[in-house]
């Protein structure tokens, strides 16, 4: 990513960094019609495979009459090959390698889903960290903190995006206790930016969020403001053991059939077999059998 400012920098001290441009132009109508198609069978009840309203991780209801998300969307029964065209392109591979800092026979392919907005129920998210827990004690917290999990994560808009809120900087201290007061309930905020330190971050179509997992993050969900937010991420070989434990987690068995493989270019066989090697080398010792 020659003559770009210095992203990998500023991920490092920010813990998120914001940066256009990363779908091409020719595909920003196939990813947007894609998109409208999934949203359209989610809302449907076609597509079973969501995040609902009421619950912020899984196991989500699925009674719940409302969504906040479309899970899975390379999946091949959603027949959209748009999504893994586009996680496989040069633009956001070449970014995946910068702020991973690895080469690209290190990439492995991961989660990709999409975040919408509710249709009639306002939701929101409360201030978290995906991979510590809410009640850690600030030296759990600490410890936490400062192992790399050589993944990045990521949400790029289709269209015009405020849902996403951060405390910069956040990823490698513990809360202070001000903030842990604020995170350490069930409930989500009232005002996101009442979080000392917070920040509203606002995308523009097109434009991509990378984010350290472990930034101190939440979100709102208005039902009256369209939202279409790709949301996915991208590991490196190198995380082992600790990055299976973050992905596979997540109902993957699918990304082993022959039909999901064929869907693919060179470049995503490739990234798939990475990630089917790790499950198989983990499988193991941590008993996670999602990609069995």
């Amino acid at each position: 990513m020659p003559n770009e400012p210095p992203y990998k920098q500023l991920y490092d001290e920010q813990g998120f960094v914001i940066i256009p441009h990363l779908i091409p132009e020719a595909s920003f109508k196939e990813l947007v019609d894609a998109a409208e198609c999934a949203i359209a069978r989610t809302r449907s009840g076609e597509w079973k495979l969501r995040r609902t309203v009421g619950s912020q991780f899984p196991p989500y209801d699925p009674e719940s009459p409302d969504s906040w998300g479309v899970q899975h969307v390379m999946h091949p029964d959603m027949g959209e090959p748009a999504f893994a065209q586009w996680y496989t392109s040069d633009p956001l591979v070449n970014a995946a390698k910068s702020l991973l800092d690895c080469s690209e026979d290190k990439l492995q392919m991961e989660l990709f889903n999409m975040l919408i907005n509710p249709e009639s129920h306002a939701f929101a998210l409360r201030w978290h960290r995906d991979d510590v827990r809410e009640k850690a004690t600030e030296d759990e917290e600490r410890q936490a903190l400062n192992i790399w999990h050589h993944g990045v994560q990521w949400n790029t808009a289709l269209y015009e995006d405020s849902c996403l809120y951060v405390v910069p900087g956040s990823h490698k201290v513990p809360r202070t206790p001000e903030q842990r007061a604020l995170s350490s309930t069930q409930d989500p905020p009232e005002n996101p930016l009442d979080m000392p330190g917070a920040i509203q971050v606002t995308l523009k179509p097109g434009e991509t969020v990378f984010y350290n997992n472990n930034i101190l993050h939440c979100a709102t969900y208005d039902p009256h403001q369209k939202r279409a937010t790709l949301h996915a991420c991208m590991g490196d070989t190198r995380g082992g053991a600790t990055r299976a434990r973050n992905i596979l987690q997540h109902g993957l068995f699918w990304m082993k059939e022959p039909r999901f493989r064929d869907t693919l270019g060179e470049r995503g066989k490739k990234m798939l077999e990475r990630l089917v090697k790790m499950q198989e080398s983990v499988n193991g010792d941590l008993g996670y059998s999602q990609l069995n």
